[in-house]
């Protein structure tokens, strides 16, 4: 049987497949190895091009205080309008018949299908296996859901395969479609094992409890919060069962859940990228689902790798490294926590060996062609196959932490918190009990905001999360003006060379770099260094206005804190699909 969702001007054929798709669901989803195949079928969607592939996450997320598109100076071009908040509903990348919207749609019609299948031909009560695989179709249907709702907001909720009565359907609350999607997960998790509980739970690969529970509490914060609303305004829903303290009870319940059947764990911070990167897909860990991408289906190390200038013995293929951390970042970390030097890279490689990289193109360190077990050197294609970690357990942690801290508990919000900080301060424990001691209901909130952005740099949660707290448009105002400090060397960036300076060691590959440090100077780096770079964001070819500070956002972001509908889909659907009041060029 073919899944494959045909969008708007093929209709005929699509009800053809529907009448066929009907004849064969009765054999297909009481038959193991059919329903997996049909699951497969359904994870298809984030591997398609325009998909999470090469689009979602490529884009999604970028720009802000934490991340950023590293040539979004190149004010012309469409992808650099996918992320500075002036999209354009004609955009070359995502306004296309095969975009990241249908995609998902096409992943949602083809669970919707399994979902009633499944509970329609079989007794669950008996039938663990179809059972576990309903858990599985009803979390990774959420997952898509929250793609679409965290990039576009309030979009059309289908949770029934489409009929000729609902091929077109207008936009819904994104608040009612967390609350439908609430109570799936609060069922998906009765189907589902814990993590190594059966042979699919092994394998991060595969949904577990763990992780449908992770996922509801995550969904639960995003409907906790402000957003912005069709007519452009902010704010949230009156619905009384979506009141934000019976959400952060959701969040509090499903965390304390996970943390306490100890079947998920913390590694070291570095450990857990490593891992990552080895592909071992244990499950147990720190890691809690992968989307799974396959070799010719993943552009992870594209865009998120230290760059690879020419080929070398870490991978046949030259690349990586299209997104990166906003420059603030190495200065935002203490040089004592140890997540600094794994997030936040500035030399990339050429010729088989580390070079100076510049302020304006910081690397993801997380993502290193290095640290892969796999052998790349016949690699060819910037398609690596390397898995998304969509979510890990040090989310957890601060989930629980922040759902305590909101619903008055200070005490344990502070304990789970205490968790990240002390491995991220391994060698300075008394640096983690002096922080700690400063911490009290009046600035909690703020250091959950900050330890967010230290801990999951290079993950794409940040925009989502600066969305529901409401400060998006705040913390990029913020960004712009520590950026023209840290250009000027003043406030806490007075104390910092404007020259890096750096050698090759003697293994002829590492680099060994000063200059980046407070209190390092030009003197000392004059006299033992024999090569420097002036470490500045701006350049004399700069057109006023358009320094590297006003390219991270072209109007306030508030104004657009989602994409647009696009184009193709608005064209299509029969005048039902609109973008609201929110303006788009």
């Amino acid at each position: 049987m073919s899944f494959t969702l045909v969008f708007s001007s093929c209709k005929k054929d699509f009800l053809e497949e529907k009448t066929q798709s009907s004849l064969d669901a009765s054999v297909i989803f009481t038959t193991p190895v059919l329903a997996e195949g049909a699951y497969t079928g359904v994870v298809q969607s984030f591997m398609e091009t325009n998909s999470h592939r090469s689009r979602y996450l490529a884009y999604y997320g970028v720009n802000t205080d934490v991340d950023v598109y590293l040539s979004l100076k190149n004010l012309t071009d469409d992808r650099t309008k996918l992320v500075n908040y002036k999209t354009n509903t004609g955009n070359s990348n995502l306004n296309q018949q095969n975009d990241t919207w249908a995609m998902m749609y096409q992943g949602i019609e083809r669970a919707n299908i399994a979902i009633q299948s499944i509970k329609k031909y079989n007794d669950l009560a008996t039938n663990s296996t179809m059972a576990q695989l309903l858990g599985e179709f009803l979390t990774v249907r959420a997952v898509m859901y929250s793609e679409l709702t965290k990039a576009w907001g309030d979009v059309p909720a289908r949770f029934e395969p489409i009929t000729t009565a609902t091929i077109n359907l207008p936009r819904t609350d994104k608040y009612v479609i967390y609350k439908q999607l609430l109570a799936d997960l609060a069922e998906a998790q009765q189907y589902l094992p814990w993590p190594n509980a059966s042979e699919k739970t092994k394998s991060v690969e595969r949904i577990s409890k763990s992780f449908a529970k992770g996922l509801r509490a995550r969904i639960a914060l995003y409907a906790a919060g402000v957003s912005q609303r069709p007519d452009g305004s902010t704010g949230r829903t009156d619905d009384p069962d979506m009141e934000p303290r019976k959400l952060y009870e959701i969040v509090r319940d499903e965390c304390q859940s996970i943390y306490d059947q100890k079947v998920n764990r913390l590694l070291g911070f570095e450990e857990v990228f490593k891992t990552l990167m080895e592909e071992t897909g244990v499950a147990g860990l720190e890691s809690m689902w992968e989307i799974p991408f396959k070799t010719g289906t993943g552009l992870i190390m594209s865009a998120y790798s230290v760059r690879h200038v020419t080929t070398d013995k870490y991978t046949g293929y030259a690349g990586g490294g299209s997104l990166g951390p906003n420059p603030l970042m190495w200065y935002e970390y203490d040089k004592e926590d140890v997540r600094r030097n794994v997030s936040v890279v500035p030399y990339r490689w050429d010729g088989g060996k580390q070079v100076i990289s510049s302020a304006t193109a910081l690397y993801y360190g997380k993502y290193r062609y290095e640290w892969m077990k796999r052998d790349l050197s016949l690699l060819n294609t910037s398609d690596d196959g390397m898995n998304w970690m969509y979510m890990r357990y040090a989310d957890i942690l601060l989930m629980l932490s922040e759902a305590y801290f909101e619903l008055d508990d200070l005490g344990n919000a502070k304990k789970y918190l205490q968790e990240i900080r002390d491995r991220a301060y391994p060698n300075n424990p008394e640096m983690v009990t002096a922080y700690m001691s400063s911490l009290n209901s009046g600035n909690f909130k703020d250091a959950i905001m900050h330890e967010r952005a230290l801990e999951f740099c290079g993950e794409m949660l940040r925009k989502a999360d600066l969305i529901r707290w409401g400060k998006l448009s705040e913390k990029l105002v913020e960004a712009n003006t520590k950026l023209q400090a840290l250009e000027a060397r003043t406030g806490k960036y007075a104390d910092y060379p404007t020259k890096v300076y750096y050698k090759t060691l003697p293994d002829g590959e590492s680099l060994e770099i000063y200059g980046l440090e407070k209190g390092h100077t030009d003197v000392f780096g004059t006299a033992n260094y024999t090569q420097n770079t002036n470490w500045r964001l701006s350049s004399s070819s700069d057109i006023p206005g358009e320094e590297y500070w006003n390219c991270l956002y072209r109007r306030d972001p508030n104004l657009q804190q989602y994409w647009p509908i696009f184009q193709y889909f608005l064209d299509n659907s029969n005048g039902i699909l609109t973008n609201g009041g929110i303006i788009y060029e």
